[in-house]
């Protein structure tokens, strides 16, 4: 497993769908994963530090799990099959540790509201990871997000009524 970053979050210019990147900060390798429009606000609030008047899905779960006594200690991005990537949650509590399977989308939103490290099957980065062309500045690009979250609006990833 490699430990990733959430490098940025787009909407795809061909798709018109949320695509967020995830970074091997070690090889610069960058994974994307189509996602949903809900689940890209939900990530996108928690990244913009957004506290909703009420708990959203991803934050109801998130309550839930530290009421039953556990903390999300990890999220792995286990496999690819058939263009559909799968993870799971690794949850661990002072008796036990369980692992869930689930969405990367979703697990990713749960992440970031725990403060969790996101994982990366190395036989997963290797078969869709992209190497950037040109040469890689950390410095700018991480500007370049925080400039991006400041701008962006969660609806702008909503499918229009």
């Amino acid at each position: 497993m490699i430990e990733v970053r959430i490098h940025s979050l787009n909407v795809d210019a061909t798709t018109n769908q949320p695509v967020i990147l995830l970074r091997d900060p070690e090889s610069g390798k960058l994974l994307p994963i189509w996602i949903g429009g809900n689940e890209a606000s939900a990530i996108l609030l928690k990244l913009q530090r957004v506290e909703p008047p009420r708990p959203l899905a991803h934050d109801l779960l998130m309550n839930t799990i530290r009421d039953l006594g556990f903390e999300l200690e990890r999220v792995e991005i286990t496999r690819l099959e058939e263009s559909t990537f799968y993870a799971e949650l690794s949850l661990k509590s002072a008796e036990r540790k369980i692992a869930i399977d689930a969405r990367p989308s979703d697990s990713i939103a749960l992440a970031v509201r725990a403060n969790a490290p996101i994982f990366v099957a190395d036989e997963v980065l290797e078969s869709a990871g992209i190497t950037p062309e040109e040469e890689y500045d950390e410095e700018a690009e991480v500007e370049r997000f925080r400039s991006f979250l400041e701008s962006v609006n969660p609806q702008d990833f909503m499918p229009p009524q």
